[in-house]
């Protein structure tokens, strides 16, 4: 038995080599018959598997024109002044002649306090200055007789002296009396509560029948001016010597008014002024701009994005943004020639705005660019132009940049 297992083992190895041979020969003989001929094999290109053929890209043609610096930050809208509306005099509120959110003039009456103690008050006032004046009157009646009565020596010197001083007492104290009946008067006109300055109303604090006062904590009313209405905002440091050269050369610099998502814009203005001095903790400095604000789509306190535009470089050589690329050598950009082959072409950019950039070297207007489709090029590829838009056609795109859109230099 030991004998007969021993050789058959070596006859079930061999059978099994034999059958893998005649397997793999054949698989080499099907690799043979189906593999195409020189003439039928593509040439050797990009990837493992040869050229795929002309690659798909979106181009825009690069142009000429004027491109408007702007400088972009976040600033807060802020009234030129702001009034809170309180009563001069205690009393109680008998009258509100405004409504909230209600746009005024300076001097409009808003409010009336209870005038009939005031009334009584400057009343009282002008009764003891009338009975001065009547003592006043008689004391100079008097001083003329001893007057006369002593240049005929009648009567001593001392008497006339004594007349004279108190004609002088009734002068005075018809002078502190009229002051008395111009402060009841005052306070008589101060029961009609009117605005200060112009602007307009917020919610009112007070209602008909309190009892207000000038040291009330709660105003009756808050008063802002929106008309016009400023908007303070900061730059870095950097970038403020471009804007002194342009306000020293007398040029006036628009400013625009966004709201947060950049979708709206809210206003046009000017900047008015430049702080004087540099926030060392931040490395900015605070500028204002002046809103005209007619439609009042601005609002105290409201945050908006702020775009400051600094100059308008003319004749330009412009590219869209979608267009540029980094490398390990800089920026460049894939320019397809008359054949529809891309080179690889570096460029030098200056100013953006986010959607274009202002080329300044390594570029000329007319030249197409791609658009999309960059990640599978290299120099010298043969593309399919499958869209040509002008860059012109993205001066003006549908949805304003994003947030993270590189600032204007």
């Amino acid at each position: 038995m030991p004998d007969t297992q021993f050789t058959r083992r070596p006859r079930n190895l061999s059978r099994q080599w034999l059958i893998g041979l005649v397997l793999l020969a054949a698989l080499l003989l099907l690799l043979w018959w189906f593999w195409p001929s020189k003439a039928q094999r593509p040439p050797m290109g990009r990837g493992p598997f040869g050229d795929m053929g002309p690659v798909p890209v979106r181009v825009a043609e690069a142009t000429a024109g004027n491109f408007q610096v702007e400088l972009k930050a976040l600033g807060t809208v802020t009234a030129y002044n702001t009034v809170n509306v309180r009563g001069r005099v205690d009393g109680q509120l008998v009258k509100l002649l405004f409504k909230d959110g209600q746009q005024v003039k300076a001097g409009d009456l808003l409010a009336v306090i209870d005038p009939r103690p005031y009334e009584i008050a400057l009343q009282q006032a002008q009764g003891a200055l009338q009975e001065s004046q009547a003592q006043l009157r008689n004391a100079e009646l008097d001083l003329a007789r001893y007057r006369g009565l002593y240049a005929e020596e009648s009567i001593a010197k001392q008497t006339l002296d004594t007349q004279e001083a108190l004609v002088n007492q009734y002068r005075g104290g018809i002078k502190s009396l009229q002051a008395n009946v111009a402060t009841a008067r005052l306070n008589l006109d101060f029961t009609q509560v009117r605005a200060p300055i112009s602007g307009r109303l917020g919610i009112r604090q007070a209602d008909v029948g309190n009892l207000v006062g000038s040291g009330d904590t709660l105003p009756l009313v808050v008063i802002t001016q929106t008309l016009p209405i400023a908007v303070t905002f900061t730059l870095p440091e950097a970038e403020l010597p471009a804007v002194v050269q342009q306000l020293r050369a007398g040029e006036t610099l628009a400013v625009e008014a966004w709201d947060r998502s950049e979708r709206l814009k809210l206003a046009e203005g000017e900047l008015e002024s430049v702080d004087n001095l540099i926030d060392t903790a931040t490395g900015t400095v605070k500028l204002k701009a002046r809103f005209a604000n007619a439609e009042e789509m601005l609002f105290p306190n409201q945050f908006v994005n702020v775009r400051l535009r600094v100059k308008t470089l003319q004749d330009v050589t412009l590219m869209p943004s979608a267009a540029l690329q980094f490398g390990a050598n800089g920026m460049f950009v894939y320019i397809v020639d008359a054949e529809d082959k891309v080179q690889m072409t570096p460029v030098t950019i200056g100013a953006s705005n986010g959607q274009l950039n202002v080329v300044e070297q390594g570029l000329k207007p007319g030249q197409r660019l791609v658009l999309e489709g960059t990640d599978r090029l290299r120099s010298g590829n043969k593309v399919e132009v499958i869209g040509d838009l002008p860059v012109a056609a993205q001066a003006q795109p549908s949805s304003p940049e994003r947030k993270g859109a590189p600032r204007a230099q």
